[in-house]
């Protein structure tokens, strides 16, 4: 096999709000954490071990609107998308390492905002799409991760 792939897929739940970053020209991205759980039994002491990784997520333009106008910390949501690492030279001088992720799609499982009596957000919106209407997510089933 020649080619390579580069996917990431993740439910998980916000550790924090969506932050927005606005760009001259109009475009902006939005960053947050994502943190997933894994829970398992320590085979000798029988314990129940919770461990949790966390993960830094960007989306881009009319997704990231989407993301700030529904989400807020502790929703859980599915994601897609792939691995970016990047790095930059800090104010001291020092190179700084990070690793995102790139979502391309997404869909809200749950939300605060939901469950509060607000309208209910889309349930499922590919990040590349600009032509968004929150009041009509018609999308087709085969669409759902699962």
């Amino acid at each position: 096999m020649s080619g390579t792939l580069n996917k990431v897929m993740l439910i998980g739940f916000l550790g924090d709000d969506v932050k927005m970053h606005y760009f001259d020209g109009g475009n902006c991205i939005g960053r947050f954490p994502l943190a997933t759980n894994e829970t398992y039994i320590n085979k000798t002491t029988n314990e129940k071990i919770n461990t949790t990784e966390w993960h830094n997520l960007v989306v881009r333009n009319k997704a990231a609107e989407i993301c700030e106008k529904y989400l807020v910390k502790g929703d859980k949501i599915y994601v897609e998308g792939r691995i970016k690492s990047r790095q930059w030279q800090a104010e001291d001088g020092t190179t700084k390492y990070t690793t995102e992720i790139q979502v391309t799609e997404f869909t809200f499982l749950t939300t605060k905002k939901d469950t509060e009596g607000n309208k209910p957000p889309p349930t499922s919106e590919p990040a590349k799409n600009t032509n968004f209407d929150p009041q009509n997510p018609s999308l087709p089933e085969n669409d759902l991760p699962f």
